[in-house]
């Protein structure tokens, strides 16, 4: 089978600095944090007290749910990923059928880390109170780790592939290569791709435990995500959910469906905890392979892109990762692409973090812009010592680009890059 050309079609996104396409384009351009003090988090003497947490507006859900899915309604990652998804499905002029049978040629493969931890707590009380009939109708698939693409799959009625995929802070980027791949050989015509983050306390104690979340800026709340700074102490804990549908090329042309970009190809891979990988660190020589593979995919050459998005994360491994991305692409100095981090505007939203950023790759590529990195005046020496402070632009940055990659690293020593291009 001959196989085919892949397009994006249509985005969503729910991120702390916007909800929507519009706000959340207006919030790149300008550099607008959406890291705020958590009042929660104080209440509960987390070391880290700010979160990048969307503003949902509630009264709105009645656009993306329907009464009954709302009572007893307690999953943030299903609110946020729903919202992304079908703003997502509409972005890309789709209609959502009314039809008995399934669209047997639509999918999604939508991740997540966690399903409905709130949820879970709620239930767990309610269980030791002796009272689990009260559960609810609904305690199943707001906690099932599936509940997100099987929510998605009963609202547009999809009778391709519907399923979850998890691979922590890599979750989005696996996410879109899993579509890209079934599109690519003809198992589908389309898929919703993305992925989803739960948002609170309950996930992110771990990591303010394990004190690698910044506790130094609870006053400044807007300066605390400093992702390649010298300054940087550590992340800021967010949460949101971006989608993308994807699409097979032949397809988007029939329906005369916007393109923004192709997807080229990429890379998924992993350390293996070997070699200086771990649980929480890369393994340097797995993250070469995966970027020089995913280019190989890709069918171009290192010198070809133009943009980096970063997974760079504001810890002591942002100037590890410009070293592996430079060593991988054998470009350093003023030679190396431009390159930022959205985690600066919008912290780290862990499962959901590369699929958001998969978003403002795909809005900076087909628009000829890069973002500013907020936060980095004090740039890290190390990193300066890798590569020219020009390609970490400060301020917002018009330019033209062809060719772009988002990499992606997570817990457990997991890896992934896809490139994608401008439409031609």
């Amino acid at each position: 089978m001959k196989e085919r050309r892949v397009v994006i079609t249509g985005l969503g996104v729910v991120a702390p600095n916007g909800i929507g396409l519009q706000d959340f384009r207006s919030a790149l351009k300008e550099g607008r944090s959406g890291i705020r003090f958590d009042q929660q988090l104080a209440d509960l003497q987390f070391s880290c007290q700010v979160s990048g947490t969307p503003p949902i507006d509630k009264e709105n859900l009645h656009e993306y749910f329907t009464d009954l899915e709302l009572r007893n309604f307690n999953s943030t990652g299903i609110m946020y990923g729903v919202i992304a998804g079908l703003d997502a499905w509409k972005d890309a002029g789709l209609e959502i059928s009314a039809d008995e049978n399934p669209d047997w040629d639509s999918g999604t493969i939508f991740g997540a880390g966690t399903s409905g931890i709130e949820k879970f707590r709620e239930s767990i009380y309610k269980i030791d109170a002796l009272q689990t009939r009260r559960l609810g109708s609904t305690a199943v698939s707001q906690t099932m780790n599936s509940g997100i693409s099987a929510y998605l799959g009963g609202k547009l009625g999809l009778g391709n592939q519907v399923t979850t995929n998890s691979s922590a802070c890599t979750t989005g980027t696996e996410s879109i290569l899993m579509a890209f791949d079934r599109i690519k050989s003809g198992k589908a015509k389309r898929i919703l791709a993305g992925s989803t983050s739960d948002s609170g306390p309950y996930i992110w104690a771990g990591f303010d435990a394990i004190k690698v979340c910044n506790f130094k800026s609870n006053d400044q709340p807007e300066k605390a995500s400093r992702p390649m700074s010298a300054s940087a102490a550590g992340f800021v804990p967010g949460s949101g959910a971006g989608a993308l549908v994807i699409e097979d090329l032949e397809s988007a042309l029939a329906r005369n469906a916007k393109i923004y970009c192709e997807i080229l190809g990429g890379n998924i891979n992993s350390g293996g905890q070997r070699g200086g990988g771990s649980m929480t660190a890369p393994n340097s020589t797995a993250v070469q392979k995966c970027v020089k593979d995913a280019i190989k995919d890709s069918e171009i050459e290192a010198k070809d892109i133009d943009y980096i998005s970063g997974h760079l994360t504001a810890t002591s491994k942002d100037a590890t990762e410009i070293q592996n991305l430079s060593r991988a692409l054998n470009r350093s100095g003023k030679n190396f692409p431009s390159i930022n981090s959205l985690k600066a505007l919008t912290g780290h939203c862990l499962s959901a973090a590369a699929s958001i950023e998969c978003v403002a790759t795909v809005l900076q590529l087909s628009e000829n812009f890069i973002a500013p990195n907020i936060n980095c005046e004090d740039l890290n020496e190390e990193i300066s010592a890798i590569i020219d402070a020009d390609c970490i632009p400060l301020n917002l940055l018009e330019k033209e680009i062809n060719i772009a990659a988002k990499v992606s690293f997570g817990f457990g020593d997991v890896n992934g890059c896809v490139i994608f291009k401008k439409y031609s």
